[in-house]
């Protein structure tokens, strides 16, 4: 988990380093995946129009802390 935001989980999934830069979003059983640079939805997995705004946000607010840890967690992968 690179992140926590009140019941919201940040994290990477290990085996996507082929894809571009993004952050996963975990709350109870409800997935979201937001592109990063620049931030948008890519998919989600039962969170209502309301919430993913909410979460939009916080996206962009911990955009670079979220950028720095993909190239953190990624570095020296191929």
């Amino acid at each position: 988990m690179v992140l926590r935001v009140g019941p919201y989980a940040f994290l990477f999934f290990s085996n996507e380093n082929n894809e571009p830069a993004h952050i996963h979003v975990e709350r109870d059983n409800d997935v979201a995946k937001f592109w990063l640079g620049p931030v948008r939805l890519a998919a989600n997995y039962g969170f209502r129009n309301r919430e993913l705004n909410v979460i939009l946000k916080l996206v962009v607010e911990h955009e670079d802390l979220l950028r720095e840890g993909w190239d953190d967690h990624f570095s020296g992968r191929s």
